[in-house]
């Protein structure tokens, strides 16, 4: 048998998720390595949207804006969500050869990593992929989104260890959603994980076991691949904080739509 592929693996915690976002974006597009990111909770409450998400029909731009609520698009599809210390966010930026017989394409990727997270919580509740989401039973307990370059993809997660019912309120309603959805609004739609499993703790590291059959897994720091170097700096970064006039040109194009219904 011969030697797995080498997945350097990034451990962290309260890691800002635009900043997050940044580092995995420049490890897709200017690495050549594997690399698994965790970061355990993020340090503020944050909406992140998929790179074509519009604002006006995914979230409350008013009362984001009223609340200072920070709005990331990334650079990756799949569809929007709010984080915060509660979320678990787990990556994998991958060569598309390092896995034996993995087609580099959406689902295959998805039923991967379903097959992955399934060995880290089987017997855990009823813990399936469910269309593109991690579920337990018919609720959804984390949220997915990929990007697949020519010889590179990513797939990252948020996994709700808890939330703020509260956050839930900027979010609106998708018009597109998974079928086993059944229109529930998002508190009747989403589960916690800290109801199934004992520690966060305790899934962090059974993911990193359940890695290990895969791949020989190397620690290394944050600190040593914050900094780009030159090369490294120079590709074109789509990640990006939305400001406020942003929103503000969205929330008017909104008005001017609906008053145009209205006529």
């Amino acid at each position: 048998m011969g030697s797995l592929p080498l997945m350097n693996l990034v451990r962290t915690r309260a890691f800002p998720i635009l900043q997050q976002l940044h580092l995995e974006e420049r490890l897709l597009r200017t690495s050549t390595h594997n690399w698994c990111i965790i970061n355990d909770g993020t340090d503020a409450p944050t909406i992140v949207m998929g790179s074509s998400g519009n604002p006006s029909e995914l979230i409350e731009v008013e009362s984001v804006l009223k609340d200072g609520i920070p709005v990331v698009k990334r650079f990756s599809g799949g569809g929007t969500v709010i984080v915060d210390s509660g979320t678990i966010f787990m990556s994998f930026i991958c060569n598309k050869g390092d896995i034996p017989g993995l087609q580099p394409y959406p689902s295959p990727i998805m039923s991967w990593t379903g097959q992955l997270y399934g060995q880290v919580l089987s017997g855990v509740g009823d813990f399936r992929l469910r269309e593109n989401d991690y579920a337990f039973g018919s609720r959804k307990v984390g949220g997915n989104a990929q990007s697949i370059t020519k010889d590179r993809w990513i797939h990252h997660t948020s996994f709700l260890w808890d939330y703020d019912v509260k956050n839930m309120e900027y979010l609106k309603q998708p018009s597109r959603a998974p079928k086993y959805r059944s229109a529930r609004h998002h508190i009747e739609f989403l589960c916690l994980m800290k109801d199934y499993v004992p520690s966060r703790s305790n899934f962090i590291e059974k993911t990193i076991s359940s890695l290990g059959n895969h791949f020989s897994v190397r620690p290394v720091t944050l600190e040593e691949i914050e900094t780009p170097s030159d090369s490294e700096a120079s590709y074109p970064r789509t990640t990006s904080l939305l400001t406020e006039e942003m929103l503000e040109e969205h929330l008017c194009h909104r008005s001017e739509v609906l008053r145009s219904q209205r006529l």
